[in-house]
Parts: structure tokens; C-alpha cells; sequence
């Protein structure tokens, strides 16, 4: 069994003969190593780097330049334990390369997106981003795609080229707050600056809005029903909650200050006039049959 282990599997050019024993020896090296380079890499970024004030989107990057970087040095032990030169593959790297190229244009145009998400950072591990009407989180960018976390707990898997090709909408990109804002329509003849006053403490007395910038209450319009307000201000989308949920709480606060202080919501109303003298607006009646 050893003798036939040992012999000669293939030849390659200058007399460099690779046998069967080699090659076993050769993918139980590399299946360990590989094993062995992706916990390392790990290691290194998850304990050795993580007292330090790297960001998350850093870390995925040294990790996966560490990994790639261990593989390498795995090749080329395999090669030199097989004895098997670099130049030997000059030819064949060059066709592979054009045949792997047309066939996988693809992936390999969604591994170089992810690189280029990596170094240019125009979206970050954490950040929240709304891509083609979907609001999430970005939780992974990997070498083929990126995964969002939507705000109903939903994971959406993004090819890394339709992220970087697509008009994206980054929140967090220079800082985490967004502005929002609540509609609230009142009586004709309500007190406006008594709304304004209510409106304002409203927004400030809750924890997750933002004191800087400052709220704005907007007196927008004279409505067909209502004078219309709009009540402007700022969220952390890094609160850990959501900003419909926020808008809730605001409308809920609102509803019981109004009711405190007398100030009626307003409701579509529409006033009717009838000239009974006029017998034409009687003729689409029914007639009462006697």
C-alpha cells in the first residue's frame, strides 16, 4: 500500500515528479490550514483587536486581509513541498485566468464591488441605509454580498455590485439623526400659539428626541377643515427604536395635551344649505305617497 502511495502520480517539466502520498499529504495540509488560517484571523480580531477603538467595518477588513494573506502562504508551502516552480503554472494561470474571467464575470465583479464597499466605506457595518424602498441595518458586507437587516427582523441579501451601482440612501453616513416630523390639523378659531406652545413641549419632553438641532413647530396651512400643523424633529436612528414607533409616542402625547387644555383635533366637516322655498331643490326627492 505505502509503495503504491508513493508512486509517481504525474511528472511535470524539468523532471519534477509529484507522488499520490505528496498530493494526500498536500489537501490534508490545506483543508487543515484553511480551517486553521479563518481561526486565527478570527483570533487576531475578535480578542487581540478588541480593546481598541477600531470600527467594525475595520476589523472585517484586517480579518479578511489576514485570511487571504495565510492562504496565500499556504499555496505556496504546497508548491514548494511539491516541488512543483511558479513558472511551471505561468501558461495555464493565463488561460484559467481568461476562461474563469468570461465565466465568472459575475462573481468576480461582485468580489471586487465588496472591495471597494470595504476601502471606500460609503456604507459601514451598523450604519442604516434604504436601498431601492428597503430600510435596514447593514450587518455583514461580504466578498459576493452584502446583508441588511430590515426593520421587521427580515435579512435581505444584496449583491455587493447592485449596492455600489444603485442610489443608495445612507443616514448614518456623517451622523446618526434624522429629521421627521408629525401632522396634526386643530379647529378653525383654536389659539395657534397655544398649539405651538403644546407642540413644542411635546417634542422636547420626550427622551429620544434630540435637543440639538432644535424642534420646529411649522404652522403649515389654512386647511379646507382644519389649520394645519407640522411638528419637526430629531431622531437617532441609533436609539434602538424605530422611528414610525417615535412618531406613535409623539401623536399619543399630543392627543392627551390637546385633550388637557381643550384644543379640538379637527375632522372633515362640511356645511349643507337647503332653500326650501326653491321647489327645484325638492324635485329629486321621493314624494310621500298619501
Amino acid at each position: 500500500m505505502i509503495e503504491a502511495l508513493q508512486s509517481t502520480a504525474f511528472t511535470i517539466g524539468n523532471g519534477v515528479e509529484v507522488s499520490w502520498l505528496q498530493i494526500i499529504y498536500s489537501v490534508v495540509f490545506v483543508i487543515i490550514a484553511w480551517f486553521m488560517s479563518r481561526l486565527i484571523a478570527y483570533l487576531v480580531v475578535r480578542k487581540l483587536l478588541s480593546k481598541t477603538k477600531i470600527s467594525p467595518d475595520s476589523k472585517a477588513i484586517i480579518q479578511r486581509i489576514i485570511f487571504i494573506a495565510m492562504i496565500i502562504l499556504v499555496v505556496l508551502s504546497v508548491l514548494t513541498f511539491l516541488g512543483i516552480p511558479l513558472a511551471t503554472f505561468a501558461f495555464i494561470s493565463g488561460a484559467v485566468a481568461i476562461g474563469f474571467g468570461f465565466g465568472a464575470k459575475t462573481i468576480i465583479e461582485n468580489f471586487l464591488s465588496g472591495w471597494i464597499l470595504m476601502s471606500e466605506r460609503p456604507i459601514r457595518i451598523g450604519d442604516i441605509i434604504e436601498l431601492d424602498g428597503l430600510l435596514g441595518m447593514v450587518i455583514q458586507i461580504g466578498n459576493r454580498s452584502t446583508q441588511i437587516k430590515r426593520n421587521d427582523g427580515a435579512h435581505i441579501v444584496v449583491p455587493n455590485s447592485q449596492v455600489l451601482e444603485s442610489r443608495l440612501v445612507n443616514w448614518t453616513l456623517n451622523d446618526p439623526f434624522i429629521r421627521t416630523f408629525v401632522r396634526v390639523g386643530v379647529a378653525y378659531g383654536t389659539d395657534v400659539e397655544l398649539v405651538r406652545r403644546l407642540l413644542t413641549e411635546v417634542m422636547t419632553s420626550h427622551e429620544l428626541v434630540q435637543q440639538e438641532p432644535p424642534t420646529l413647530v411649522v404652522f403649515e396651512d389654512f386647511g379646507d377643515s382644519a389649520l394645519v400643523f407640522d411638528a419637526f424633529f430629531w431622531v437617532s436612528v441609533q436609539s434602538g427604536k424605530e422611528l414610525r414607533l417615535v412618531r406613535s409616542d409623539i401623536r399619543f402625547m399630543i392627543e392627551k395635551a390637546f385633550k388637557d387644555h381643550d384644543v379640538v383635533v379637527s375632522f372633515p366637516q362640511r356645511d349643507v344649505h337647503l332653500n326650501f322655498t326653491d321647489p327645484k331643490q325638492l324635485s329629486g326627492w321621493p314624494e310621500r305617497s298619501s
